[in-house]
């Protein structure tokens, strides 16, 4: 069975940090790619950023260039997603998403493309 488990949502004031950990279990990891994905209130699930195990490529939103970092540490099966420099518009439910194959040809990555999801943890941004 594939899990993924998200933590290390919180509340933080704007400008501040936190690291999004997504521990993975039920599928080989080296052979997946990993999505990190977010739905504000109100507003479509987007992806903001994605890493493939296979090619070892990663992808970031415009949004969220230059202030978030993905990374994997296989020997813990997990994916960070590390967000300095915080807005108040980045307050979201935050999901992992696994799916078995997908590389760079398959970004900007798309909910559809994703078939194992998280149960989400939620990011709060106070301005």
């Amino acid at each position: 069975e594939v899990r993924l488990v998200e933590s290390g949502g919180g509340l933080v004031q704007a400008g501040g940090s936190l690291r999004l950990s997504c521990e993975v279990s039920g599928f080989i990891f080296d052979d997946y790619a990993i999505g990190w994905f977010r739905q504000a209130p109100g507003k479509e699930r987007e992806g903001v950023s994605c890493i493939s195990r296979r090619d070892g490529s990663t992808y970031y939103a415009d949004s969220v260039k230059g202030r978030f970092t993905i990374s994997s540490d296989n020997a813990k099966n997990t994916v960070y997603l590390q967000m300095d420099s915080l807005k108040p518009e980045d307050t979201a439910v935050y999901y992992c998403a696994g799916e078995r194959g997908l590389t760079r040809s398959w970004y900007p990555p798309a909910q559809r493309d994703f078939g194992s999801w998280g149960k989400g943890t939620q990011v709060t941004v106070s301005s």
